[in-house]
């Protein structure tokens, strides 16, 4: 065992790296992370720097105008950088290697930890550790976010996202000491990324029977880990809650960054594991809310409701429904720019949102219920756990669903793009078949016998197409 010392001078134990390849590349980069954090720590406020002028400035300057272009004027560049590249490619991050956006460069999660470490310290309320945040967090942000048109105006960002920020930096000064108490339950994008990052083909392993058979090296002093996240380390075994920023590798000689199957965290570890509130945030927020959030705007139905109820008001004496009263801090109200939501605009979107999530997400789940019944008894975990291999699909989505504004910004600017079809249909494609893989395998642990097990998969694979489709529609208007 060799003793390496952390950001505070503790020494910590990296355990013997493999003898070549990719795992002990891997090794390494762990051990780098380990070691280099207080250099972490100046990229993190650098990062910081810049959201903070991305988020605050163009809210205080003029709406762009029609000539505007992204590299000619801030606040277009601010919304390219934002919805066009920041989002869609943090979550690809996720699925590729984990939650090393939250661990290593995430201004929310820096502020936060560092308000932590000169405030009150006190103790986590039962209130703040209730599982439905990550859900209710979710569909508010997004449904407020669709009301104040936030992927367009950089006003809303400043609420949104300023908002969060400072809601993070407030209890981060109020609960725990170091730690990152909004980013383990409270932030809009958590679940999302705790769902995301189970596919990720590398993780922080924890070695058990080496944590337990750890002695410690003569004269060496050893200091607990802070796990920022409050992860319980030796527990751990999934990537999900890991905030992948390297500050335990190497510790006890039991902990080391390590490749893994993408499927392992799904198949494998989330049965054992089974979180009713991740089956709600896939099958009603990622597979039912977010593509009703991205449908509306674009969607026949949205303006044939809201033409028959103007009619039925306008019969009935009531037009002040049909005025653009709220505040733009309420709903879109953007005169100067022709775009303004009237207080029914508002009403038929949140309806329009929310029947979207119960129709989409109640299809999705009654598939899925059909599925854990023919595979025998009814049992609650087989069901939240045949909902996780939705997850491939469900996140490709969202991802195509953010993109797509990437996509709008760049052919604004006279990119034509042409192939963003083709590569749309393969990534659902290869998504879908991905969701159906994982489902045969969670299906074959529960399956009694053969024709069991393939029958299951009629009603699954409608739910992976009912997945499919809410984000094809958006794209093909089929």
């Amino acid at each position: 065992m060799v003793p390496a010392k952390n950001q505070h001078g503790a020494h910590l134990t990296a355990r013997a790296l493999p003898p070549h390849g990719v795992d002990r590349m891997l090794g390494k980069i762990g051990d780098g992370l380990m070691r280099n954090q207080r250099a972490i720590r100046a990229g993190q406020w650098t990062v910081v720097g810049i959201y903070i002028m991305l988020v605050a400035v163009p809210a205080f300057l003029p709406l762009p105008q029609r000539t505007a272009h992204i590299w000619t004027d801030l606040t277009l560049f601010a919304q390219f950088i934002f919805w066009g590249i920041w989002w869609p490619f943090v979550l690809l991050s996720m699925v590729l290697v984990g939650r090393m956006w939250c661990g290593l460069l995430c201004p929310e999660g820096a502020l936060s930890e560092a308000a932590s470490s000169r405030g009150r310290g006190l103790a986590v309320p039962r209130w703040i550790k209730w599982k439905g945040w990550p859900f209710v967090a979710f569909a508010c942000t997004t449904i407020y976010g669709q009301m104040l048109s936030v992927y367009q105006y950089p006003k809303p960002v400043l609420v949104i996202l300023g908002g969060s920020t400072l809601a993070a930096v407030v209890i981060g000064y109020l609960y725990g000491r170091n730690k990152r108490v909004w980013c383990r339950y409270l932030c809009p994008v958590t679940g999302v990324f705790a769902l995301l990052s189970k596919l990720a083909p590398v993780h922080f392993r924890v070695d058990r029977t080496e944590w337990n058979s750890w002695q410690k090296p003569q004269g060496a002093h050893v200091s607990p880990v802070n796990c920022a996240p409050l992860v319980p380390i030796y527990n751990m075994r999934g990537g999900s809650m890991c905030h992948m920023c390297g500050r335990c590798s190497g510790f006890r000689g039991a902990v080391t960054l390590a490749r893994r199957s993408p499927n392992h965290e799904i198949v494998q570890v989330a049965g054992s594991e089974p979180k009713p509130v991740e089956t709600v945030l896939i099958v009603f927020g990622l597979v039912g809310l977010a593509a009703g959030a991205f449908h509306w705007s674009s969607s026949s139905l949205f303006v044939d409701v809201k033409q028959a109820v103007a009619e039925w008001l306008v019969d009935h004496g009531l037009v002040w429904p049909l005025e653009p009263l709220a505040p733009w801090w309420i709903l879109t109200n953007y005169p100067e720019k022709n775009d303004v939501l009237s207080l029914l605009d508002g009403a038929v979107l949140i309806g329009y949102v929310l029947a979207s999530t119960v129709i989409v997400g109640g299809t999705v789940g009654g598939c899925l219920a059909a599925a854990v019944r023919i595979l025998g008894r009814w049992s609650m975990p087989r069901l939240h756990h045949l909902a996780q291999s939705l997850i491939p699909i469900a996140a490709c989505g969202v991802f195509l669903g953010l993109s797509s504004l990437t996509v709008t910004m760049l052919r604004g600017e006279g990119l034509t793009l042409d192939f963003v079809g083709a590569l749309r249909a393969f990534l659902l494609a290869g998504a879908s078949i991905w969701s159906l893989w994982l489902g045969w395998q969670i299906a074959g642990l529960y399956a009694g016998a053969r024709a069991h097990h393939i029958i299951a998969m009629l009603p699954f694979s409608l739910a992976v197409a009912v997945s499919c489709a809410s984000w094809a529609t958006l794209f093909w208007h089929l």
